[in-house]
C-alpha cells in the first residue's frame, strides 16, 4: 500500500527521504497536476488531501499527496478517523500519501493502528550529541557514499564539528569532495580544520569545561552557544547525557566492575575501547559530586521547562556546577 509516515527530529534527513520519493513516483513533466502539498495541522487539508490521493493521475508518471507536519497520529477525531480508514483501504497503486511529522506517533490512538496495518512507518531521529561514536560513524559512512576518502583523525574532527546536525554534514562534505577531487589527495585533520566551520563551542566541551571547574571558559561557552541559537533544552540534554555517562562509569569502576563489556552496556557507550579515555576523565572526580551534578542539571531542565529565562538559568547552574568540581 503506498502509504508513508515519517517522524523525527532530523528535518534534514526527512527532507532526501522525501525528495527520493517525489523522484521515484513523480514525472518531471506532469508534477504540477500530480504532486500536492498540505499542512497536516488543519482539518480541512485532511480532507482534501484524502480527496486528492483518489483522484486518477493525469498524465504520466504517479500521484504524490504529502501532509506536511501532521499531527493525526497524536490526536484524531471520529469523523476523521472513519475518513482515513476509507481512504487508507482504497488509495489507488499509483496514488501515495505521505504523511510526516517531528512527533512519534502515539501507539494508543487508533489512527496510529490504523497507519500501521496500512503505511511504512519510518524513524529520522538525531542523534544525540553526546554519543560521538555514533556520530563518528555517521561521518564516515556519508563520506564512503560519495567516495571521499578522510584519515581517522579527520573523521574525527569532522564529526566534532558538525555534530549531529545532518544538513551541516552534508554541506562540509560537498565542499571537501570538490578539495579532494582537485588536490587528489586523501584528506587529513589538517584539512579539516582549514576547511571546516569548526564549532567549538559546543555542548560537550561545556560539560568538560565545568568537569574541570573551568567557570569563566564554561560561562563563556554558555554565551557562545545561545548565541548561535542552541537551545537551552538542547545544552541541558546533552550535559546531562554525558554526566549521566560519567556517573555510571565512576560508580561501576568504585565497585570493582572490570568486565569492559558489561560496563559499556550499562552506560550505553558503542565502542568499549572508548573506556580508556572516559576513565582518565572521570579519575580526579567524586562519584558524589557527579550525583550531586545531576541533581543540578535537573532542576536546570525543570527550571527551563517552565518558562526560566535560558541565560540567567544556564548561568546560575553553570556558576554551581563549577563551584561543585572546583575543589
Amino acid at each position: 500500500m503506498p502509504v508513508y509516515y515519517f517522524w523525527g527530529e532530523d528535518d534534514f534527513a526527512i527532507a532526501q527521504a522525501v525528495e527520493l520519493l517525489q523522484e521515484k513516483v513523480l514525472d518531471p513533466n506532469w508534477k504540477q497536476f500530480n504532486y500536492h502539498k498540505l499542512s497536516g495541522d488543519k482539518a480541512e487539508n485532511l480532507i482534501e488531501a484524502f480527496n486528492q490521493v483518489m483522484t486518477p493521475v493525469f498524465g504520466m508518471g504517479e500521484r504524490l499527496v504529502w501532509l506536511e507536519n501532521t499531527n493525526i497520529a497524536q490526536s484524531c477525531s471520529e469523523a476523521t478517523l472513519n475518513e482515513l480508514q476509507r481512504t487508507l483501504s482504497s488509495i489507488p497503486d499509483n496514488s501515495h500519501l505521505l504523511f510526516t511529522s517531528i512527533n512519534k506517533p502515539d501507539s494508543r490512538l487508533n489512527a496510529t493502528k490504523l497507519l500501521k496495518d496500512y503505511a511504512k512507518i519510518c524513524e529520522f531521529a538525531l542523534i544525540p550529541p553526546w554519543q560521538t561514536e555514533e556520530i563518528s560513524q555517521k561521518v564516515r559512512q556519508a563520506a564512503q557514499k560519495i567516495e571521499l576518502s578522510l584519515t581517522p583523525e579527520a573523521i574525527e574532527l569532522l564529526a566534532e564539528s558538525v555534530g549531529n546536525n545532518s544538513r551541516q554534514l552534508e554541506r562540509e562534505l560537498e565542499k571537501l569532495s570538490l578539495y579532494a577531487a582537485q588536490n587528489n589527495q586523501k584528506l587529513d585533520r589538517a584539512d579539516i580544520a582549514k576547511l571546516v566551520l569548526c564549532n567549538t563551542q559546543n555542548s560537550l566541551q561545556l560539560a568538560a569545561a565545568i568537569r574541570n571547574g573551568d567557570r569563566s571558559k564554561a560561562l563563556g561557552l554558555v554565551t557562545d552557544l545561545l548565541d548561535r541559537n542552541e537551545p537551552a533544552l538542547k545544552i541541558t540534554a546533552t550535559m546531562i547525557g554525558q554526566f549521566r555517562t560519567w556517573t555510571l562509569l565512576k560508580l561501576m569502576w568504585e565497585k570493582g566492575e572490570k568486565d569492559e563489556k558489561t560496563i559499556a552496556n550499562i552506560a550505553e557507550i558503542g565502542n568499549p575501547k572508548r573506556l580508556y579515555f572516559l576513565k582518565k576523565e572521570v579519575a580526579n572526580l567524586a562519584s558524589d559530586r557527579l550525583i550531586e551534578s545531576l541533581s543540578l542539571l535537573l532542576d536546570l531542565e525543570f527550571s527551563l521547562k517552565r518558562g526560566g529565562e535560558s541565560l540567567a538559568c544556564l548561568q546560575v547552574k553553570t556558576i554551581e556546577l563549577c563551584e561543585l568540581f572546583k575543589t
